[in-house]
């Protein structure tokens, strides 16, 4: 049976790198990358030359800065970093097609049977190291047979584990107290202190069968355990990976938890650990190269309709549908220009798309000609298949059917899916709050719209003071826009109380009482009488019947 080997892939300085490449011009000789922890700005990816200065990984920036004036800084990225991961991800596919990626900084790659084709693990090894100083990228390495030896042995080997302070040991003490423990042990005979010399350095490629041989002379970190872990056993003498690998597991367990027993019994290839490679993300594109430039729209829309079917074969292929599709169009002086259009429901149907297309050409400019035409299904959506039953059968979520559908998107095309909305009811008893705005593509109407439990006025706004007498009954006169109102009949009231679980501004007074008041005038008014909490209550309008 072939045995299994692991390539793991550490990028120390992916952030700082992946920026440097974006630098136009000399990079700065002292960059770094900043980012938030614990409410404050720390050090969380270093340059080389950064690095040589002192400088290091957590470290708070004003320190950082009072160390080095000059050095450059710029905010972390994630999203970017993440992109640049997937891309070296793609790059590793010429030693394996088997490749994953180990957020936020590495890869684990399956060389089991590749190897070979880089003359051996060392050369697979040189391989890796002259891609990446190309690629002006710096790169640690380890083979082993499992994933977790392979990450230990690129981040670990060959390296002194950090010091872990826990005060057992006298050079963790302070400068003058072990000068003067030092001078105490010679002046009283005590035995010289040997000089124990550091471990030779372990080799990046753990050859097969010598997982534990590989392991042991490792810091505890090298397990992929958390730094509480770590510090535990150090508290306890144990520093590398051979203190632990004879420990009994059932006084581990008890004490560290299950996840140090795991992650060792995973290093050691006890437990299966799989390599899950990244599928690749689905992308729907079609390309149309010309052999001259065009400039008219009925070339550019002849063009078009080459590209639309290919594009809606393989968005059915996938049982996807467009939602967003952009158009690009390449110029012969080498611009660019570019049309994007929406629809209301996801769709692979060329007939759907092809007028939205229409409707945005009249913007291009062919200037000295477009001689390449590029089409991009850019959001998608899973479309399920449906029967047709006639032209009149309504499509989910547009009740009024297809023709209301090309409506909305043919509207969406010129003023934006966004400004198209519908009106959605919401369970609540909040007067205000019974109905929220979405917008038409995507949302669905409600199927029945609940009515309310007692008349609600036509026009709502927003609470407006009443001059009254500060009592619960409805007054009998009152001031409101400035201008004295009689009472001619009230009914109610009718008891709203805010919702416990929010916290709504215009709530904050309590428990209302609603009446229906119709004044000698003719006009009839929403009021309530607020009971008062958080503010002063009293008498407010709401809203006007019709």
């Amino acid at each position: 049976m072939r045995c299994r080997r692991i390539l793991s892939l550490w990028f120390p300085r992916l952030g700082a790198e992946c920026l440097l490449r974006r630098m136009r011009g000399l990079p700065p000789e002292l960059f770094a990358i900043v980012g938030e922890e614990a409410n404050r700005q720390v050090l969380t990816s270093l340059s080389a030359e950064a690095e040589a200065k002192g400088l290091y990984l957590g470290q708070p920036l004003p320190d950082a800065r009072a160390m080095c004036p000059d050095l450059v800084t710029r905010i972390r990225n994630p999203q970017v970093e993440a992109a640049f991961l997937a891309a070296l991800r793609r790059w590793a596919g010429r030693f394996s097609p088997w490749v994953g990626e180990e957020a936020p900084d590495g890869l684990v790659i399956d060389l089991t049977g590749a190897a070979h084709l880089f003359g051996g693990e060392e050369g697979v090894l040189a391989a890796v190291a002259a891609d990446c100083e190309g690629l002006g990228l710096t790169v640690e390495a380890g083979i082993a047979d499992t994933v977790g030896t392979a990450w230990g042995l690129a981040r670990y080997a060959g390296k002194p584990g950090a010091v872990t302070r826990n005060g057992d040991a006298i050079d963790q003490e302070a400068r003058a107290t072990r000068s003067r423990s030092a001078k105490r042990h010679w002046i009283r005979g005590g035995a010289a202190p040997v000089t124990i010399a550091p471990p030779a350095p372990v080799a990046r490629v753990a050859a097969p069968g010598q997982t534990r041989q590989a392991l042991a002379p490792l810091p505890l970190a090298a397990l992929r355990i958390d730094e509480k872990t770590v510090h535990g056993l150090a508290r306890l003498g144990l520093r590398h990976v051979g203190d632990v690998l004879g420990t009994p597991r059932a006084p581990l367990t008890r004490r560290f938890g299950r996840e140090l027993v795991r992650r060792l019994d995973q290093a050691l290839g006890l437990e299966e650990e799989p390599v899950s490679p990244a599928r690749p993300p689905l992308h729907f594109a079609v390309r149309l190269t010309l052999p001259d430039p065009i400039g008219l729209t009925e070339d550019i829309m002849a063009g078009i309709d080459r590209l639309l079917p290919a594009l809606c074969d393989r968005l059915k292929a996938r049982g996807q549908g467009a939602r967003r599709v952009r158009l690009q169009l390449f110029h012969a002086d080498h611009r660019m220009q570019e049309i994007e259009i929406g629809l209301a429901r996801a769709s692979a149907d060329p007939a759907m798309l092809r007028p939205l297309l229409v409707l945005k050409l009249a913007g291009v400019e062919a200037g000295f000609g477009i001689d390449t035409l590029r089409l991009e299904a850019h959001v998608t959506e899973p479309v399920q298949a449906r029967q047709h039953r006639g032209p009149y059968d309504p499509v989910e979520g547009c009740p009024e059917g297809e023709e209301f559908e090309r409506l909305v998107s043919r509207l969406g095309t010129r003023v934006g899916m966004e400004a198209i909305t519908r009106l959605v009811p919401v369970d609540t008893h909040i007067p205000e709050k019974t109905a929220k705005i979405l917008p038409v593509a995507w949302s669905k109407p409600a199927e029945i719209w609940p009515p309310p439990r007692n008349p609600r006025p036509v026009v709502l706004f927003r609470c407006e003071p009443v001059q009254a007498h500060d009592d619960p009954m409805v007054p009998a006169r009152f001031r409101w826009r400035r201008r004295v109102l009689v009472t001619a009949s009230a009914t109610g009231p009718e008891r709203i109380a805010p919702e416990w679980w929010l916290d709504e501004p215009g709530w904050r007074s309590g428990t209302r009482d609603y009446w229906r008041v119709e004044v000698t005038t003719g006009e009839r008014l929403w009021l309530y009488y607020a009971h008062g909490g958080a503010v002063s209550g009293g008498w407010f309008c709401q809203g006007v019947f019709a």
